[in-house]
């Protein structure tokens, strides 16, 4: 059994400002997100709405019970994940979360830093692997210098003045979309290889490095389980923002690349989204946001796989320790490699967040197990509602998963 290490403290707030769950809305609002729901609009016009519906829900319900773990805790995921597992089960479970999230934020953050750079390229031209270089120069500084809060405050922002542009363009493009309120409500695949472009939608949104960064962020606003509720709407606002922003840039997409059969393969192509509310601005004004993304991607992800790591091995999580230092630059490195070898960015990008979600059916059923550890969490275990939801999530990411992978080995067989 595991040890419990209760945190019921009361939960007066530790610091003001953006609550964790935005944070997390801004990491998965990057150039995945907005690559993927372009490309999914482009192709399919409104018929995978149902997928982001899908993964804003399942969001909510997995970050509640990362928020849940370490609010009661004051443990991070990767860190419970270590406590419950014992024996060859524990060496398993720790070699699962650093290879899917450490390795596999490697090959995250190529797609990162490929969006951020087909945003400065949609910008002010040039070469696109110079600006993934440059990027992940910058993000390392950061990194390094331990500013990154400022720096990811300041990314939200430009997020923020993203998402508006995309909100208000779906909402005039709209009329044109074919179907809206069919593709939210009723689930279908178009053709076979939807299916690899729904899978990357959830990959895009339902993060698994969300989950260990969360865990522990809860603790730099809220001191105990008193604050669950804070944090619940704190999420529930966040996350829905968030998932309203995707369905907008893919019914933009579906407003205006759909009908003109235009065929998504670089920035250029995806501001053409944005033309009809900004006209010739279009491209910088898509390339700002989709910079803006990447870069606070570019510094979560790697910070993200560092905590993982770190709560999975018993490191301490301290960012000036050398070894959590060696995780993210490997991180970032691999990235920034992979970027500069010439990668087709489009198709880089979506397959990393495909990958994402054939990933996280397994790191979404360690969560369901150490929240059900009553040992461990006490009165604040899953009950059966949120085992049944969570259930569902698992279930239905375990499906889209393995068909996603049955696609992938058809194509290269």
């Amino acid at each position: 059994m595991s040890q419990p290490s209760p945190h019921e403290t009361n939960a007066a707030p530790r610091r003001r400002g953006v609550g964790p769950g935005w944070i997390v809305a801004a990491a998965f609002i990057g150039p995945g997100t907005v690559t993927t729901a372009t490309l999914a609009g482009a192709r399919y016009g409104s018929a995978l709405l149902w997928a982001l519906a899908f993964s804003a829900a399942a969001t909510m319900v997995l970050q509640e019970m990362a928020a849940r773990l370490g609010l009661v805790t004051g443990q991070g995921l990767g860190e419970a994940v270590r406590r419950r597992f014992h024996g060859g089960a524990r060496v398993l479970a720790v070699a699962l979360v650093v290879g899917a999230i450490g390795l596999g934020n490697a090959a995250y953050q190529t797609g990162n830093l490929l969006g951020g750079a087909l945003g400065v390229e949609g910008a002010l031209g040039g070469d696109l692997r110079l600006w993934a270089a440059l990027i992940g120069g910058v993000a390392a500084v950061l990194l390094w210098s331990g500013n990154y809060r400022i720096v990811e405050r300041t990314m939200v922002a430009l997020v923020l003045v993203m998402s508006a542009a995309f909100v208000v363009t779906a909402l005039r493009v709209l009329p044109a979309v074919d179907a809206p309120l069919a593709g939210l409500l009723v689930p279908r695949l178009p053709d076979a290889d939807a299916i690899l472009v729904a899978v990357g939608l959830v990959g895009t949104t339902v993060v698994p490095y969300n989950l260990f960064l969360h865990a522990t962020a809860v603790g730099e606003r809220w001191s105990g389980p008193e604050g669950l509720g804070a944090a619940r709407m704190d999420l529930v606002l966040s996350i829905g923002v968030g998932g309203l922003v995707s369905m907008a840039i893919l019914v933009t997409a579906a407003g205006t690349l759909a009908s003109s059969g235009t065929e998504v393969t670089s920035a250029a192509d995806m501001a053409r989204a944005l033309e009809p509310i900004l006209g010739p601005w279009a491209g910088i004004a898509f390339g700002v946001g989709l910079f803006a993304a990447g870069m606070t991607s570019a510094i979560t992800a790697p910070l993200a796989a560092a905590y993982a790591v770190a709560g999975a091995v018993g490191w301490p999580a301290d960012l000036r320790d050398r070894r959590l230092r060696a995780v993210w630059i490997t991180v970032l490195g691999v990235g920034v490699l992979l970027a500069v070898l010439g990668i087709r960015p489009v198709p880089a990008i979506v397959f990393a967040q495909a990958a994402n979600g054939i990933l996280l059916p397994t790191i979404a059923a360690f969560l369901l197990l150490v929240v059900n550890d009553r040992g461990w969490m006490g009165a604040r275990a899953n009950g059966l509602p949120a085992n049944l939801l969570g259930g569902v999530v698992v279930l239905v990411a375990t499906l889209l998963g393995l068909r996603a992978l049955a696609s992938v080995l058809g194509l290269w067989g």
